[in-house]
């Protein structure tokens, strides 16, 4: 999973709507289990979040505490307010982990977590930062962390001590979970003692409120103009230079293309100005809480990251029935693989405009890719599948703890 896909709350709210689906799941896992979650605390420690790790954290809780567990967060005070774990009455610790190297923070922060993980029967960090505080401060409870992204540092000192970091995280947990192949071979590769794939699911997204025509009004577009819609945080993960770079051949075109991007970001008020020196066909709109509606109003999905795991934004353009063009990087080819997306290098305008306008020439190309994405989203796992199987490794530990 990437840093940040925007729609979070919305997301957040579909999840919650979901616990229903995953009791049924756990309440499986514990009658077939000689020890279930019943009296257990367990708390979820996250870093820094606005996007795909909170929504995943804020997804489960419901499945978890339908499992019996007393289940807490640990966390900065911002991510609990984005993702409302305390309104939907959860157990929340503020923990201030910040999404980066700072060394006094990260003093304060493991004081902070020491005396919140008091009591606790087992702790499951989401991401290297939360990872790397959990293992230093840990007693003899088992610790799980989830690896939702790959670690894109830079090169130099740096880069050096977050790799060291890294590597003390995967062999200090008691079991890896890794949101992609590659990640999990890479955790093996670090020495991880128990690495294990767990592919992390979107919550599904609710009905679009808003017809196809009701949006594309509001975005001054016709019936048959071509929207292309892209997701996730102005971040330079996310590649969108390149994005921008292809959009340079679509100014010419007299359909009245236009591409709208949802999300913010450290990047906002670059690519705005490129946006607008350069005339592109491009609209920034912001964080968005809508995004089943600009899915079901939009034509194409685009996703242009240098690195991503299973992103929320690539589950739910095929789960909508909407065509996918995406970077061959990290864990989309598991997801968009197959004939279920277009897939193409990263950093690569060229091939991203001919990925594109191929398509908008080829309406029967659309209803293949269509069907084949709604064929693979049928089969991944779901909400309920993964907190059955949280709900088994945590037995697992627990009864060997």
């Amino acid at each position: 999973m990437t840093p940040s896909e925007h729609g979070s709350e919305e997301r957040a709210r579909s999840a919650a709507k979901a616990a229903p689906e995953g009791r049924a799941r756990v309440e499986h896992v514990m009658t077939s289990s000689e020890q279930g979650l019943t009296g257990r605390r367990i708390v979820q420690v996250l870093a820094t979040s606005t996007g795909g790790v909170g929504t995943h954290v804020r997804a489960i809780l419901p499945g978890l505490t339908a499992a019996g567990a007393t289940v807490t967060v640990c966390g900065p005070p911002a991510t609990d307010e984005l993702f409302g774990f305390r309104a939907a009455g959860f157990g929340f610790k503020p923990v201030r982990i910040a999404s980066g190297l700072r060394p006094v923070a990260d003093a304060r922060a493991l004081l902070s977590l020491r005396g919140a993980l008091r009591g606790a029967d087992l702790v499951h960090a989401h991401g290297l930062r939360a990872g790397l505080l959990s293992v230093l401060v840990r007693s003899a409870v088992p610790v799980v962390v989830t690896v939702h992204n790959a670690l894109l540092e830079p090169a130099g000192v740096k880069g050096g001590i977050s790799k060291a970091l890294e590597r003390l995280v995967v062999r200090g947990a008691d079991v890896v979970l890794a949101a992609s192949l590659d990640l999990a071979e890479h955790a093996r590769f670090l020495g991880g003692r128990d690495v294990r794939s767990t592919p992390v699911s979107a919550p599904a997204l609710p009905e679009a409120t808003r017809s196809r025509a009701e949006v594309r009004a509001d975005l001054g577009m016709t019936e048959t103009a071509p929207l292309l819609l892209a997701v996730g945080r102005l971040h330079p993960q996310k590649g969108y230079h390149t994005l921008l770079s292809a959009a340079r051949h679509w100014r010419g075109r007299t359909d009245g293309l236009l591409v709208v991007i949802a999300g913010d970001g450290p990047l906002s008020a670059d690519l705005a100005e490129w946006i607008a020196r350069e005339h592109l066909p491009v609209r920034l709109l912001g964080r968005r809480s809508d995004v089943a509606n600009l899915l079901a109003a939009s034509d194409l999905v685009v996703l242009t990251s240098l690195w991503e795991a299973r992103a929320l934004v690539a589950q739910e353009a095929l789960r909508a029935g909407r065509p996918l063009v995406a970077t061959a990087v990290g864990g989309i080819p598991e997801l968009a693989g197959h004939g279920a997306g277009i897939l193409i290098p990263a950093d690569d305008p060229a091939a991203l405009d001919a990925a594109v306008t191929g398509l908008l020439e080829d309406p029967a190309r659309v209803a293949a890719l269509v069907e084949a994405g709604l064929t693979a989203a049928a089969g991944w796992p779901t909400l309920e599948d993964t907190v059955g199987q949280l709900s088994a490794l945590y037995i697992e530990l627990l009864g060997s703890s």
